[in-house]
């Protein structure tokens, strides 16, 4: 080989090396992360975020204890650096989240009296929080987790809705309704979507369905669906999630995958044993580890026309909120990329998978278009 050739292959596999997963995504769908301060802190996981990833979700610092920990009491700091980040670095940034029953202050729902607080005050403080939080990021975060897990994995439940706090003082549903009015009128650009874990449970899935379908229906303005995609190398089926997709893909015109991750053993969604036993990983695991991830992937291409974004929680194994021991994402304890990375980015599509892709550019540019007239419609007006 010549001096010549050698230089030019030597480049093509620095290209090669420094194309990352938004790269490979780029006529299907974004590729998001959760991150946290220390992230930002650790320049391999910054050069991580910015060599992979178009879209990223803080971790914890938007959750409304973090921001508003006391009423009345503000703390953006970390929200603000975040968020100045992904200024800086032209990401988008997704919002999460705005009502959830965990990690959220007493105060939200203590009277004025020292008991239970009324409905009217509940909703006073939720529009507060609502309409200080999503006008304070108009600016930079394009979607928000408006309604974070309210139902229930009761399977066998009637009412839909997990027991709170928010359900017990609104005495149904009608906390969501709200949370979704306050959300549009704080931010009209924004895209709100219902999250919740566990979303291609057919069980779950079908309580989200109805009462998406059903608030939609009256006027409820929701965006999107955010499937938060807590796998594990055994559940939920491939044919699940897919399942669900369609399913969802009727009644809204935005899903993202919220928070991936794929643990190797069999706790899934929003449960967490903190007193387990590292798992060990076999051979075996390792091929289901690297088969569940392609074979999700494979799924979202095929819906490219429905998937907005999909979000991995965390960066590494190391900052995992499922514990290093599971092995769960795509860049290992020592912040390098695991060969299922590789087998992740670099795929060949299918003929059903590229035209899936055109209908997503199609479906991106149509958005741009729309929002450009509305953007100049509004200007008109004024």
């Amino acid at each position: 080989m010549t001096v010549c050739a050698l230089a030019v292959a030597m480049c093509a596999n620095v290209q090669a090396q420094e194309k990352g997963l938004k790269d490979a995504y780029k006529d299907y769908f974004s590729v998001g992360v959760a991150v946290n301060m220390g992230n930002l802190r650790n320049q391999k996981h910054v050069d991580i975020v910015l060599n992979n990833y178009n879209s990223i979700t803080a971790e914890n610092d938007f959750k409304p204890q973090s921001v508003q920990p006391s009423e009345g009491q503000w703390n953006f700091r970390n929200a603000d650096a975040i968020a100045d980040f992904c200024r800086e670095h032209g990401i988008k940034l997704r919002g999460h989240c705005l009502a959830w029953h965990n990690q959220v202050g007493h105060w939200m729902f203590q009277g004025a009296n020292g008991g239970q607080a009324t409905k009217e005050e509940l909703y006073a403080r939720m529009k507060t929080h609502i309409t200080t939080v999503m006008q304070r990021y108009s600016d930079i975060i394009y979607c928000w987790d408006v309604v974070n897990e309210a139902v229930t994995d009761d399977a066998n439940a009637t009412d839909p809705l997990r027991p709170s706090q928010w359900k017990s003082i609104a005495g149904g549903d009608e906390f969501i309704r709200k949370a979704f009015q306050f959300a549009r009128e704080a931010d009209p650009n924004a895209l709100l979507f219902y999250n919740d874990y566990n979303a291609a449970v057919p069980a779950k899935r079908d309580k989200i369905y109805n009462m998406v379908k059903e608030m939609k229906a009256a006027g409820v303005p929701i965006d999107g669906i955010g499937m938060q995609g807590h796998f594990n190398v055994y559940d939920p089926s491939l044919e699940d999630i897919e399942a669900a997709i369609v399913k969802y893909s009727e009644i809204v015109d935005h899903i993202q995958f919220t928070e991936l991750d794929i643990r190797l053993n069999r706790e899934m969604g929003g449960g967490l044993n903190m007193n387990r036993q590292g798992e060990e990983l076999t051979e075996e695991k390792q091929k289901m580890f690297d088969d569940k991830y392609t074979g999700f992937f494979e799924v979202l291409r095929r819906h490219a026309d429905v998937i907005d974004v999909v979000t991995f929680w965390n960066v590494t194994d190391a900052d995992s909120w499922v514990g290093v021991s599971n092995y769960p994402l795509l860049f290992d304890k020592n912040s390098e990329a695991k060969s299922t990375y590789y087998k992740v980015r670099d795929f060949t599509p299918t003929k059903e998978e590229e035209k899936a892709a055109k209908l997503s550019v199609k479906k991106a540019a149509n958005e741009a278009a729309d929002a450009k007239a509305a953007l100049a419609q509004k200007n008109f007006k004024k």
